[in-house]
């Protein structure tokens, strides 16, 4: 059986250091925190620029669905996941 997997989207800055706008990341079988996200993701991307920094400072959209207390959501699989950088404009 394999390991429950997340869709990771990455968007504005978050897509530059990366260099992706969607990945598959697996996560374990008893599930992970929202939280605990950003570590995995900084992880996986070594040598992203900055990308702890934007992580961060960005909110979580959890299928389509803003989340408030990351901490306290649990992800089982299947989720997707929005990385929304804060963004500035005039």
């Amino acid at each position: 059986m394999s390991r429950p997997t997340i869709t990771v989207l990455y968007f504005a800055s978050a897509s530059t250091a990366t260099g992706l706008t969607t990945e598959t990341v697996p996560i374990p079988e008893s599930g992970q925190t929202l939280s605990e996200l950003a570590t995995i993701l900084t992880a996986r991307h070594p040598n992203a620029s900055n990308l702890k920094e934007i992580l961060d400072s960005s909110q979580w959209s959890v299928d389509c669905e803003m989340i408030d207390e990351p901490e306290k959501l649990v992800l089982k699989g299947g989720e997707e996941v929005a990385v929304i950088c804060p963004v500035s404009g005039g």
